[in-house]
């Protein structure tokens, strides 16, 4: 499986190919029986408990050298396993944080596609169409029509932290539980992976962009989703959560002539290709 993502203001097309494991795993016959039963909550437990070992740390220099991880952009650190290592902080200076109170942010490192919100609210990720309401409760999507979803999707290579958009208050978090797939776009030919993997949604009370719904989407091999807070007041780029090994996706939804996104996202989208974004970095204003 190929798909197409795009650095900033960029009209290059970089073309990334699924590994021949999720090959195997979503486009045999034999591989989805697999499937079935390495998403058993039993055997992700035991994974999560492997990945959280010590025998786990074996993986990480491999994973340096595939993934081109320039590991002096982190916080030194004597990791004590595989996830202790996935889930690394990176230093400061290298994901700085746009202050101006008018510059929506990303709050990770992804590759972002994003989508008018209409009334039937579904969201197109390459061949794959996902109605929103898996997600969260139609009533209250009333509220976001003709507004933007945003669809960060992280890779395994990717920072997996990430921050706030604004300051604000936040509501409750609600957690779902569902059977882990990877997000990595093959899988999308076979599993509806928004109706089946675990969720946690919450509701920013932003200072700049009104309410934004915020939900973050565990994947095949996440043991969990940790946010750090409930009920809360934040601030702009302060860390909200982190996600353990694996893939993982953010949602963002905003009301209606809340945010202004940049044009180079708005023209990717409607290409149906997805672009490089940072945590901290600009990808849009307050209208």
């Amino acid at each position: 499986m190929k798909y197409v993502v795009r650095k900033r203001n960029s009209r290059d097309n970089i073309i990334i190919e699924s590994n021949n494991t999720l090959n195997f795993f979503y486009g045999t016959l034999i591989g989805r029986l697999f499937i079935k039963i390495l998403v058993s909550s039993f055997v992700t437990n035991i994974i999560g408990k492997y990945m959280n070992s010590s025998f786990s740390i074996k993986r990480i220099d491999k994973f340096i050298k595939e993934n081109n991880i320039n590991i002096n952009d982190y916080v030194d650190k004597n990791y004590k396993s595989y996830n202790d290592f996935f889930i690394r902080k990176i230093k400061d200076s290298k994901r700085p944080i746009l202050a101006n109170k008018n510059v929506l942010i990303s709050p990770c490192d992804s590759k972002l596609t994003v989508y008018k919100i209409n009334k039937d609210l579904t969201l197109k990720i390459k061949d794959s169409y996902y109605s929103i309401d898996t997600l969260i409760d139609k009533k209250i999507l009333n509220e976001y029509k003709d507004g933007y979803a945003c669809v960060f999707r992280l890779s395994t290579d990717d920072y997996h932290r990430y921050c706030y958009i604004d300051n604000g208050t936040k509501s409750e978090n609600h957690y779902i539980d569902g059977v882990f797939h990877t997000v990595q776009p093959i899988s999308l030919k076979y599993y509806n992976f928004y109706k089946t993997n675990s969720r946690e949604w919450t509701i920013l009370n932003t200072n700049n962009f009104g309410e934004v719904i915020d939900i973050e989407i565990g994947a095949l091999g996440i043991g969990r989703i940790t946010n750090h807070h409930s009920e809360y007041s934040f601030k702009k780029g302060e860390e909200k959560g982190y996600f353990e090994f694996g893939g993982s996706t953010i949602v963002l939804l905003f009301k209606k002539d809340t945010i202004e996104l940049d044009e180079d996202i708005i023209n990717n989208s409607n290409e149906n290709i997805e672009t490089i974004v940072k945590y901290g970095e600009r990808i849009g204003k307050k209208c």
